[in-house]
């Protein structure tokens, strides 16, 4: 298989997290209702390990699930708005096929400063690669902080696997400076390929995919390799690290790949989210990052690996520093908004994603 590999840097820590924030929507639709729907067998629900999925209410979108992250994001990190040089949207599924949505959350939180707004694509790992970016920028002394946003409401077509799971979601995290920062990155590694595991062409409703091969060599070769990259460059290993968390299709997948790479359970359960509000794409592994850090000690140390079909990794390893007790107070935590639901029938759930609508 042709391969392109991105040898990881060193970051030594001159650049970490400042602040972060998620939003999850309240309302769940249980995945055993859709499997009765379509015939699926009860046993594959539990197989996953996919309990429920968060679907985006009728006025939510990628935008304002993003934007509201990122407002607990600025606001936990305590800094000004305005001295936010960068805002990246890493999604699959904004509301414009062409108009940006990082330019309506910016427009939303910041008067003034921004240099750059970007929306990324690279199906669920594109908030990942907002985060390499923004690292990037502030390291290079571009930009004293930046904004990096995965936010979607994942499409599925009725009947498919994929419906199980496809739900919606947002993360946001503040990039900067060291002293600023709450964690800070240590080093970091890409590996891509072209692999056809996923895929939406042009005017197609919903996306296609490529059924077991979508787990490998897709999901598992990306995420391995990208992981083994990282412990290379810097001469670590899986027991060196406290937490895990990868990137989250179903609750199945990050337990297994987390097995092959020799992290025991109880380092992947903290960051494991996808049971109970299904598969947010962009927000996935961020969103699983963020509940690792509302509960870390100073000094724990966390590998977080992304994944996208198409395809590709982005592999992190994490410092959490002092004083990361206060700043998880300063807004909103996952559990919350794992707790905080209301449920629908299918029924309900179709009507409003739009994937029916009444006959006028």
């Amino acid at each position: 298989m042709g391969h392109t590999v991105n040898t990881s840097s060193r970051l030594e820590g001159k650049v970490g997290i400042v602040g972060w924030g998620v939003y999850v929507p309240i309302w769940r639709v249980k995945a055993i209702e859709i499997a009765r729907m379509w015939g699926f067998p009860e046993e594959l629900t539990k197989s996953l390990w996919i309990e429920e999925k968060a679907i985006a209410g009728e006025d939510e979108d990628t935008v304002t699930m993003g934007w509201y992250a990122a407002k607990v994001a600025i606001e936990r990190g305590g800094i000004d708005p305005n001295e936010v040089g960068a805002v990246f949207v890493g999604t699959e599924s904004k509301p414009y096929a062409v108009k940006p949505s990082a330019t309506i959350i910016a427009d939303a939180l910041i008067d003034t400063g921004v240099k750059s707004a970007s929306d990324i694509e690279f199906a669920c790992r594109a908030g990942g690669e907002g985060i390499r970016d923004s690292i990037a920028l502030v390291m290079s002394g571009m930009v004293k902080y930046a904004l990096a946003i995965g936010s979607d409401t994942a499409q599925a077509s009725p009947g498919d696997v994929l419906e199980l799971t496809a739900s919606s979601g947002a993360a946001a995290y503040v990039i900067g400076p060291e002293q600023d920062s709450i964690a800070v990155f240590e080093g970091s590694t890409v590996y891509v390929t072209d692999t056809t595991d996923f895929w939406r062409r042009d005017c197609s409703p919903y996306p296609r995919h490529g059924e077991i091969f979508t787990g490998e060599p897709a999901y598992f070769h990306h995420i391995i390799s990208a992981a083994k990259l990282l412990f290379e460059e810097l001469g670590l290993k899986p027991g060196d690290f406290d937490y895990a968390v990868f990137h989250q299709p179903n609750g199945k997948f990050p337990l297994q790949v987390g097995r092959m790479l020799g992290f025991p359970k109880e380092k992947l359960l903290p960051g494991i989210v996808t049971p109970w509000i299904g598969n947010t794409y962009n927000g996935s592994a961020l969103i699983g990052l963020a509940k690792v850090l509302e509960e870390a000690k100073p000094g724990s140390r966390i590998l977080v690996v992304t994944f996208g079909s198409g395809a590709g990794s982005d592999a992190f390893s994490i410092i959490v520093k002092e004083g990361i007790e206060e700043r998880v107070k300063k807004g909103p935590k996952v559990i919350d908004f794992l707790e905080r639901k209301r449920y629908v029938s299918y029924g309900e759930y179709v009507k409003s994603r739009r994937i029916i609508s009444k006959i006028e």
